[in-house]
């Protein structure tokens, strides 16, 4: 179930939320706190087009044709048992403590990381190791696996973990944003 003010209304078993956030013009908008941020299963980053995808964009508008493939559309049938799928991917024992430990190194205190204690202020939560297991999941599952490899691991750790983390002030005078910080994370963590 969903409220926007006084209004509530139900939602089906399978739906998604989507946002985007502008680096531009924001001048009235506000971010999201961290609580409400680590809700949100992975954080995509989307740069400018190469020159050549540029050149299709612009001879594909001036053509008058649709960008991208026809649409495709999947029944909630299809997508529930895609889900169970991606579910039932394995995942050894040692990666899932490989998972757990890059998760709890992001965190204050924690001892797992002592070159990065001074630049992450707050750390990943465990909304982060349920969104990493499932998401290293999917990706296995969409490259034809039904086991999980450490770089499924390691290529969602940027996507799941890049909004869940916040740089200390260290961090932030140094200028590392929390790509850098993940790619330390992943270089200093041992992987199985």
């Amino acid at each position: 179930q969903i409220t926007v003010g006084k209004k509530s209304w139900r939602l089906p078993p399978l739906f998604m939320v989507a946002a985007t956030q502008n680096p531009i013009e924001q001048e009235g908008t506000y971010p999201l706190p961290e609580a409400q941020l680590d809700r949100f299963l992975l954080k995509l980053m989307v740069d400018y087009p190469s020159p050549t995808m540029e050149l299709a964009i612009l001879q594909l508008n001036a053509s008058g044709e649709q960008l991208g493939a026809a649409p495709v559309t999947l029944s909630q049938t299809s997508l529930q048992r895609a889900r169970s799928e991606v579910l039932a991917v394995t995942m050894q024992s040692r990666l899932e403590h490989y998972l757990v430990e890059l998760v709890c190194a992001t965190r204050p205190g924690s001892g797992l990381c002592p070159a990065l204690e001074p630049l992450i202020a707050v750390g990943a939560s465990p909304r982060a190791t349920l969104g990493l297991a499932r998401s290293a999941r999917a990706r296995a599952w969409l490259a034809g696996r039904d086991y999980v490899l450490p770089e499924d691991i390691q290529l969602q750790a940027y996507p799941v973990m890049r909004h869940r983390l916040i740089p200390s002030y260290q961090a932030l005078a140094d200028n590392l944003d929390n790509d850098i910080l993940i790619a330390q994370l992943l270089d200093q963590v041992p992987c199985p």
